[in-house]
């Protein structure tokens, strides 16, 4: 564990409020942590933001917000909706006592204790440990029909393995967008339930190493759409096609498809820590110092796809989650914290 702690000596009472626990973000991470820390009677304050964009939506409860069916998370066995999800793990989080702030966290000063962290609101919290349960945001690539699609459950998703599976989409003609191993690892698994899967690269060759190639290639329902990209989604309520258009010479085309699942990578929601002395991977998601949630700042806790460059599913984002309360109350109980 790093000696990157904050100086204990230096926590003056000055008379303002100091909480146990704050946790920053609203997905299936920093809603389970909420629920752990407050049955723990920590009594966890929740910052979960404020809807924006980005350009993309941003939303409070994560990506699961853009999601319209969520059918692999044990004990729905009818599915449910992303956004109904993230209502009920709110509620459960707040029925044991967690205070839910509709802020964002823009600063953290983790040098001193307590923490204090600056708010969207103008304000500051003091706090003797904090939960970073920020997510990490896909990728998209910004067209209006794509976006307003995503949002609406119109067959346009950032996430194969969580809703490729639905019945939307099986023996039906899919894209994918992208050239690395991420799109490839999506469209070997859309190739189970789709009868073609296009994977559409503004290149002429894949980035993803030879393993993904060959496996993806070898696929008999996967084809190539070389050289394009995606210059609009077509469809009212659900997508019927995309228009490519040619890098080459601006010529376009029409492909109908009846899902588009975008692999271009997703961006951990780590702006906020810039300065604060967290230390990050070099694809910039938060690095723990071992495999538990403790980070290498004592005190400073972090939970799934924040974490998470792998799996970034909500059952795992939820595992995260009870971790960090765990090791946080364990943390706070050492140094007499209760």
């Amino acid at each position: 564990m790093s000696s990157n702690g904050p100086n204990e000596a230096s926590g003056k009472d000055d008379g303002a409020a100091v909480e146990k626990v704050v946790i920053v973000g609203s997905g299936p991470a920093g809603w389970t942590a909420a629920v752990y820390a407050a049955r723990a009677n920590l009594d966890p304050v929740a910052y979960i933001g404020v809807p924006r964009s980005n350009p993309a939506p941003v939303l409070p409860g994560g990506q699961l917000m853009l999601t319209t069916e969520v059918e692999n998370y044990p004990g729905f066995p009818d599915g449910v909706t992303g956004p109904e999800m993230m209502s009920l793990f709110q509620k459960q989080a707040e029925r044991f006592g967690t205070r839910v702030v509709a802020e964002e966290i823009e600063s953290c000063d983790f040098s001193s204790h307590p923490f204090v962290l600056k708010t969207s609101g103008g304000g500051e919290v003091r706090t003797h440990a904090v939960i970073i349960a920020t997510g990490a945001v896909a990728n998209w690539l910004g067209l209006p029909n794509e976006l307003r699609l995503a949002q609406t459950g119109g067959g346009v998703s950032a996430c194969a393995v969580c809703d490729g599976a639905l019945p939307a989409f099986r023996n039906q003609p899919l894209a994918v967008v992208g050239g690395g191993d991420t799109a490839m690892e999506e469209a070997a698994y859309l190739a189970k339930f789709g009868s073609t899967v296009h994977i559409i690269h503004r290149r002429g060759e894949l980035r993803a190493s030879k393993t993904m190639q060959d496996r993806v290639k070898s696929l008999p329902n996967v084809e190539f759409q070389w050289h394009s990209q995606v210059a609009d989604v077509v469809g009212e309520e659900k997508i019927e096609a995309v228009l490519l258009e040619d890098v080459r010479n601006g010529e376009t085309r029409r492909l109908d498809v009846k899902g588009l699942f975008i692999a271009i990578g997703h961006s951990p929601a780590t702006g906020f820590l810039e300065g604060s002395g967290v230390e990050l991977e070099d694809n910039g998601y938060v690095r723990l110092a071992d495999r538990g949630s403790r980070t290498n700042i004592e005190g400073v806790f972090a939970a799934g796809d924040v974490a998470d460059s792998v799996y970034r599913q909500a059952v795992t984002a939820a595992g995260m989650g009870c971790q960090a309360a765990i090791d946080c109350e364990r943390w706070l109980a050492e140094r007499g914290v209760h």
